[in-house]
């Protein structure tokens, strides 16, 4: 693993604070399906990118590819740009926090 590899993976960690237990759980739901922009297949580019970063918290670190690597760094970008963007008040129930959450991150916790 290169030092550039060995940080990402530090910072991807940081930033998906949801473990891939309960990201699984919540890729179930019908909030999680309702919200972020839809392909042509009907899922959403977060939500898909959930089902990848569910793979990536079970893979192993010696497994991971450069393609892993450069959606860790997608996922870490998305985060960052979508939390700059908090919306006022009460977050709980909101399609801002369910969007982070599709990408790993529950702003609540």
């Amino acid at each position: 693993m290169t030092e550039e590899e060995r940080a990402t993976a530090a910072e991807f960690g940081q930033a998906v604070n949801m473990t891939a237990k309960e990201l699984e759980s919540w890729l179930a739901t019908d909030e999680s399906k309702a919200v972020g922009q839809k392909s042509d297949a009907g899922e959403s580019t977060g939500h898909e990118s959930g089902r990848r970063i569910v793979d990536l918290l079970h893979a192993k670190k010696e497994s991971l590819t450069e393609q892993d690597y450069s959606h860790m760094r997608k996922v870490i970008g998305y985060i960052h740009r979508h939390l700059a963007q908090r919306p006022s008040g009460d977050i709980q129930e909101t399609r801002w926090r369910y969007s982070l959450m599709n990408w790993g991150h529950d702003p609540l916790k």
